[in-house]
């Protein structure tokens, strides 16, 4: 059962996938499909997983608005589960390097939108924050996992600082996203799906950026996933 929903989960990452690309290579993209790809991709592995999600605070964050989105990191289920939750039409994601470097799948995020981040280059890593925050200014909210990779332990890592400086550098406010159960779905070291997992995530209010300091936000941030991520066993 479990890897027979991994197998169903890389059918639809392939299913996003190539029409992404092949629609490229005739001149055919439009943020509009990208982000109605992308939401149908999250509901079809949302439902066949039976992933029960409890969103909380969602209410508080305006649908219209170019945001800043950062949560904690569990598993790449957080990419579903996130696609299915935050309530902007269209958001992209700030990823790492190796992941544009996979076949036809690093090329389809490009023509996507997802922003690529290089820590190992400082150059590229700065070419890579002017590329987003082009996106934002354009009405594209973005959204970064802080810690840079995913727990292992389940337990919140220290918060990198890039994301904190481009969010002051455009203006654009940051919502704090607490995730919990991600892990206990995917847990590290394996790549069986577990099923009928619940997950919650819960939004804070966005946090207004202008003049803000890096360090506060880091720490208002983290203080915010520290209080409201939980251990996903003890999920109801």
């Amino acid at each position: 059962m479990g890897f027979g929903l991994s197998l169903y989960t890389c059918a639809q990452v392939a299913r996003t996938t190539l029409p992404t690309v092949a629609e490229a290579l005739v001149g055919r993209q439009r943020t509009e499909i990208h982000d109605r790809r992308l939401a149908a991709f999250a509901r079809r592995v949302i439902r066949k997983t039976g992933i029960k999600l409890d969103l909380r605070g969602r209410d508080q964050v305006p649908a219209d608005g170019a945001y800043v989105f950062m949560s904690n990191h569990q598993s790449h289920m957080d990419i579903p589960v996130l696609y299915g939750a935050i309530p902007a039409r269209t958001f992209r994601m700030v990823a790492k390097a190796e992941l544009f470097r996979i076949p036809l799948f690093g090329r389809a995020m490009r023509i996507g939108g997802m922003v690529e981040l290089d820590r190992q280059s400082r150059h590229r890593a700065i070419a890579s924050l002017r590329g987003a925050e082009a996106a934002l200014a354009g009405g594209m909210s973005l959204w970064i996992a802080p810690e840079g990779t995913r727990s292992q332990t389940g337990r919140l890592g220290p918060l990198k600082k890039g994301g904190f400086y481009l969010a002051v550098a455009t203006g654009a406010p940051i919502v704090p996203v607490a995730l919990s159960g991600t892990r206990e779905i995917l847990p590290p070291g394996t790549t069986r799906i577990v099923p009928d997992r619940p997950v919650r995530v819960v939004f804070g209010a966005p946090i207004a950026t202008a003049g803000r300091q890096v360090a506060d936000l880091s720490a208002e941030v983290a203080e915010f996933l520290a209080t409201h991520v939980v251990p996903g066993h003890t999920l109801p």
